[in-house]
C-alpha cells in the first residue's frame, strides 16, 4: 500500500465522527484532502464546514459544501486535521503547509481534535521535521536570532506567504523533549504569530492509516 493510500484510509475513517446537521472543522494538507473527498459524499447530511486554509476552502466549495466564517461559529464538535509529526502523548508538529495559525484557531474552538495521519508520522521525540513558526515579516531576523538561543537552526521558507500575510521560519535540528514548554517559549517571542507545536491542544483521537487499514485510538 502506498503512502497516499494509507492517507486515504485515515481520511475516510474520520467520517464516522461526523454528526448529522453539524458544522465540521476541516484542516489542511494531503491527508485532509482525502477527508474532504469523503465529506463530499455526505454533504447533504451536514450544515457545512469551517476551514483552516484558502486551499481547503476552495476544495470544500468545489464539492458544494458551505464554508462558514470562524467568527460566526461559537464552537465545533470536531476538527479533523493531519500532522507532520505526532508523539505518544498526541502532541504534534504541524505547519508544513503554512496554515498553522488558522489550524490552531479552529482547533481551539473544537470539542474534539481528530488527527489523521499515515504511519510514517509517528515519532518518539518531536523535531526531526523542521518546526514551522509563523512570523510578522518585520520581526523575521529578530525571531530567528531568538530561536537560535533556544537551540534551533531557523531557515526562512522563501517564496511562502501565509494566508495571513506573514512568513514562515522552519526550525531545524531541535529535539523537543518538552513540547508544552517549548510552545510557551516560542510563542512568547515578540513578532511570533504562533508556533507549529500543538502540545497544549493535542489530539483527542488519532487515526493512523497503515498497510492493514485505519487504526483508531480514541
Amino acid at each position: 500500500m502506498t503512502q497516499d493510500e494509507m492517507k486515504k484510509e485515515a481520511g475516510w475513517a474520520a467520517l464516522k465522527y461526523v454528526e448529522k446537521d453539524s458544522i465540521v472543522g476541516v484542516g489542511t494538507g494531503s491527508t485532509v484532502n482525502h477527508f474532504i473527498d469523503a465529506l463530499g459524499t455526505i454533504k447533504d447530511d451536514i450544515k457545512g464546514a469551517v476551514s483552516s486554509s484558502e486551499a481547503s476552502t476552495e476544495k470544500l466549495k468545489g464539492l458544494g459544501i458551505e464554508v462558514f466564517d470562524c467568527n460566526d461559529v461559537a464552537k465545533l464538535d470536531i476538527y479533523v486535521d493531519g500532522a507532520d509529526e505526532i508523539n505518544a502523548d498526541r502532541e504534534m508538529i504541524k505547519g508544513g503547509g503554512a496554515a498553522l495559525t488558522r489550524e490552531k484557531i479552529v482547533a481551539a474552538i473544537s470539542d474534539k481534535f481528530i488527527c489523521i495521519v499515515d504511519d510514517t508520522k509517528a515519532v518518539d521525540v518531536l523535531g526531526a521535521f523542521p518546526l514551522p513558526v509563523e512570523v510578522i515579516p518585520m520581526a523575521r531576523s529578530y525571531v530567528a536570532r531568538e530561536l537560535v538561543k533556544l537551540g534551533g537552526d531557523p531557515a526562512y521558507r522563501e517564496g511562502v506567504v501565509t494566508d495571513n500575510g506573514n512568513v514562515i521560519l522552519d526550525v531545524h535540528n531541535m529535539q523537543i523533549t518538552n513540547p508544552k514548554d517549548m510552545e510557551n517559549k516560542i510563542n512568547a517571542i515578540a513578532g511570533v504569530v504562533t508556533v507549529g507545536l500543538f502540545a497544549h491542544r493535542g489530539a483527542d483521537v488519532v487515526i493512523t492509516g497503515t498497510p492493514e487499514g485505519a487504526k483508531i485510538e480514541d
